[in-house]
């Protein structure tokens, strides 16, 4: 069976997205970029072999496939700026086999202007054919929430905006397929901003709840007590929880280097946010001291190492620089996770805990950074010696908290 799509990045994008096709019925092929790791369950990709997603290793099928989708990824680079070059490699993958009348679509985190500045030029010169007149191009930020089993890409509406209005209404036709709401943005990029500010909306108000939870421990104020409180009110609150740091795919964006001005705020949260692993560290050693304990020597317990619950992506994961932290200090680091068969850092192994209950009730401090389901939080809160929980996911008053 000819493939209708062609998902052209395989990781945490574009398989989620080749996953939301097959199950509703449009025959996919998948087109590597590069060492990509996506969230899917070994499970999860079987059912996808089984109902029409074929991983594709020849360039040609590209050309036979009605809607192309670039899923490549775009991590931070040495400039500090987002990283093209998989996205550039896509498009002259995709270029060469170009047929008319395709719509291409960018979903690739990027800043606003690369569809039309970038991708354009790319798949226009490797083609010799014209977007806009000879093939739609369209941009629709990704909305994946790798683990919400209660977020389906049914229920999730998705924005369009293209070169054209064409463009638009053939890239809207492909995601109505999937999704029960489609909406329109004026243009490429605006839905490219789209991106940018749910990107950083979320970082920000991570970094106002970190910045409230080192408040809130100089004061003596129970954060978690306050944030419950606070959501109950109907407007004006979003709930945000503090943690040991950020981790995942979106990569915070404040524009510097692209436009007249950066984003202050956005890059301000980043620098709170990537203190907190520092912070939990200084934490964790003070709460050793008070328990008459010096963070050399002790024995430390990481529980739960991935960037979220249950799942085993370890992307951008804090857990690594609370390890590196710790060890500096002549702490013996141990660390549980289901999902984390072996784990090195500093290129040495660390030792995995088998059974977590022992492991916590052996350790001088256990750590617990990611709350997987499967963790019995109240037995370990019995357990542990002692426990600093990151998460604000045991009991009240079972640990201390972040």
């Amino acid at each position: 069976m000819p493939a209708d799509l062609a998902v052209i990045g395989l990781g945490p994008y574009g398989l989620p997205l080749a996953q939301a096709a097959v199950a509703a019925g449009i025959p996919t092929i998948g087109y590597a970029t590069g060492p990509e790791a996506g969230s899917l369950s070994p499970a999860e990709l079987r059912r996808m072999h089984a109902t029409g997603f074929r991983p594709g290793t020849d360039p040609a099928q590209l050309g036979r496939v009605r809607t192309a989708v670039i899923c490549a990824p775009t991590p931070r680079g040495a400039d500090g700026g987002l990283d093209l070059g998989q996205v550039e490699a896509a498009a002259r993958t995709l270029a060469e086999r170009l047929r008319p009348h395709t719509t291409v679509i960018l979903e690739s985190p990027v800043l606003p202007g690369t569809t039309e500045d970038f991708l354009r030029p790319l798949l226009e010169e490797g083609s010799g054919l014209r977007a806009g007149r000879d093939f739609h191009l369209a941009y629709s930020p990704s909305r994946v929430d790798p683990g919400n089993r209660d977020r389906t890409p049914a229920g999730t509406p998705r924005v369009i905006g293209g070169l054209t209005p064409a463009c638009t209404e053939s890239a809207a036709a492909f995601y109505g397929r999937l999704t029960d709401k489609v909406v329109r943005a004026r243009g490429l990029r605006e839905a490219e901003t789209v991106q940018l500010l749910e990107t950083n909306f979320r970082h920000v108000n991570i970094a106002l709840v970190n910045e409230m939870a080192v408040l809130c421990h100089e004061l003596g104020v129970d954060l978690w007590d306050v944030i419950r409180c606070a959501e109950t009110k109907p407007f004006g609150f979003q709930a945000f929880r503090p943690g040991p740091g950020v981790g995942g795919y979106g990569v915070p964006q404040d524009l510097t280097g692209h436009a007249t001005r950066t984003l202050r705020m956005v890059e301000l949260a980043q620098q709170v946010n990537s203190r907190m692993p520092r912070y939990v560290v200084q934490r964790a050693a003070t709460l050793l001291n008070e328990h008459g304990k010096s963070a050399r020597g002790a024995r430390i317990l990481l529980l739960g190492v991935t960037y979220k619950p249950d799942l085993a992506d370890q992307q951008a994961a804090p857990a690594r620089e609370i390890a590196v932290r710790l060890m500096e200090l002549g702490a013996s680091v141990s660390y549980h996770d289901p999902y984390v068969p072996a784990w090195n850092v500093l290129n040495r192994p660390v030792p995995r805990a088998d059974s977590f209950y022992e492991a916590a009730a052996d350790a001088d401090l256990t750590l617990l950074l990611q709350p997987h389901r499967t963790y019995d939080l109240q037995g370990l809160s019995v357990k542990a010696q002692l426990l600093l929980d990151t998460r604000g996911a045991t009991p009240t008053g079972a640990a201390h908290r972040l």
